[in-house]
C-alpha cells in the first residue's frame, strides 16, 4: 500500500515581511496609493486587540485614508472611566444595528459634524463594545440603509447583509459626507483585496484592480504550471 503524500504545510505568518501600515507583503505595499480624504465627520475606530495585527483587517485601511480619524484600542479590560476620546466627542453616534438604532441619514441634520464610532472586530466583539466601554451604552446607534451585498472575500460571514469594516465606513461616509469619499474607500478595498488574492494565486494578474508592481511574483501560487516563488507568508 502506497501512503498518500502529506499535504504541504502553509508557511508560517511572518509579520516582518509585511508593511507595518497596510499589512500587505512589502512587495505589494499600497501605502503610496492611499488617498487623503478630508471629511468633517470624525471617525473613531474601536479596534479590538485581536484584530490589531490581522492582515485581513480593513478598518485600519479606512483610518489611513481619512485624516480626521483615530483608533481606540479595546478588548484588554473593561474600563471603569469614560475614555478620553468619548468624553471629547461631539455628536457621537455608534454605527451598530441596535434594536433602537435610527437611520444614519437622520444625523445629518445635527448642528455640527458627527463623531462616527465604528466597532471593529467579529460580530460578537462588536456587540459587546457597548457594554464594555464606559459611557458608550448612552450613545445613540445608527444603521445603514439596505444596499448591495459585500464584495469582501478574505473572510467568510454567512449572515446576509453584513459588511466588512471599510465597506460599512465607506457607505456611512457616502451618507454623511459625499459619494466620492465612499467610492475612493471602496476602490482602496478592491486594490488591497485583489493584491491579497493574487498573492495566493486566487486571482489572475489581468483582473487585479490597479495592477501589480513590475517584477513582483505571487507568494503562494496555486495555478498549475506557475513557478513557485520564495514564500513570504
Amino acid at each position: 500500500m502506497i501512503a498518500a503524500p502529506m499535504p504541504a504545510k502553509r508557511p508560517r505568518y511572518t509579520p516582518n515581511l509585511r508593511c507595518a501600515d497596510c499589512r500587505l507583503h512589502k512587495s505589494l505595499c499600497i501605502c503610496a496609493q492611499m488617498p487623503s480624504l478630508p471629511a468633517r465627520t470624525h471617525l473613531v475606530l474601536l479596534l479590538h486587540q485581536l484584530e490589531d495585527h490581522k492582515p485581513t483587517n480593513t478598518g485600519r485601511l479606512a483610518v489611513r485614508c481619512l485624516p480626521n480619524s483615530e483608533i481606540a484600542a479595546r478588548g484588554h479590560s473593561s474600563a471603569e472611566a469614560i475614555p478620553d476620546w468619548l468624553s471629547r466627542a461631539k455628536h457621537p453616534v455608534v454605527l451598530f444595528p441596535h434594536p433602537l438604532a435610527r437611520p444614519l441619514a437622520d444625523f445629518r441634520a445635527l448642528d455640527g459634524p458627527v463623531t462616527l464610532i465604528v466597532p471593529d472586530g467579529t460580530w460578537r466583539q462588536a456587540k459587546r463594545a457597548r457594554q464594555r466601554i464606559a459611557g458608550l451604552d448612552a450613545v445613540p446607534c445608527a444603521i445603514l440603509p439596505p444596499g448591495a451585498p459585500s464584495i469582501f472575500l478574505l473572510r467568510h460571514d454567512p449572515r446576509p447583509g453584513h459588511l466588512c469594516t471599510i465597506e460599512a465606513i465607506a457607505r456611512a461616509m457616502g451618507i454623511l459626507e459625499s459619494p466620492a469619499i465612499e467610492d475612493q474607500l471602496m476602490h482602496m478595498l478592491r486594490i488591497a483585496q485583489d493584491r491579497t488574492l493574487w498573492s495566493g494565486g486566487r486571482l489572475p494578474t489581468a483582473q487585479v484592480t490597479g495592477g501589480i508592481p513590475e517584477g513582483v511574483r505571487p507568494h503562494d501560487p496555486l495555478q498549475v504550471g506557475t513557478p513557485r516563488a520564495p514564500s513570504l507568508l
